[in-house]
């Protein structure tokens, strides 16, 4: 059974900084394409950034360089590291895998293993 499990999720300030981090048992993630997508309430999911097996990564606009996406394929976990934190940031973090990559664009419905999510809260 594939479980993916999301933790780091926090309340901080804007300005600061989270890493969270996509903990996946039941699946060896060196052969998955990995993601981090978000929901605020009352709006439509966001792709945040993915991860190909060989390392190549795709990192929305609005997040790009201050989020970092990773992988520790030997921890089989993915990591999102996150700074200058803004109050648009705030919403449920959803980490997700897939046995096939995508290329230029993130898309959602590719993925078929989903975490439960991690909350992040960022205050102005």
């Amino acid at each position: 059974q594939v479980q993916l499990v999301e933790s780091g999720g926090d309340s901080v300030q804007s300005g600061g900084s989270l890493r969270l981090s996509c903990a996946a048992s039941g699946v060896t993630i060196s052969n998955y394409c990995l993601g981090w997508f978000r929901q605020a309430p009352e709006k439509e999911p966001e792709d945040v950034a993915q991860i190909d097996p060989d390392g190549s990564t795709i990192v929305t606009a609005s997040v790009k360089g201050r989020f970092t996406i990773s992988r520790d394929n030997a921890k089989n976990t993915l990591f999102l590291q996150m700074n200058s934190l803004k109050p648009e940031d705030t919403a449920m973090y959803y980490c997700a895998a897939s046995r096939w990559c995508t290329v230029a664009t993130i898309i959602p419905s590719v993925y078929n293993y989903w975490g439960r999510g991690t909350q992040v809260t960022v205050s102005s």
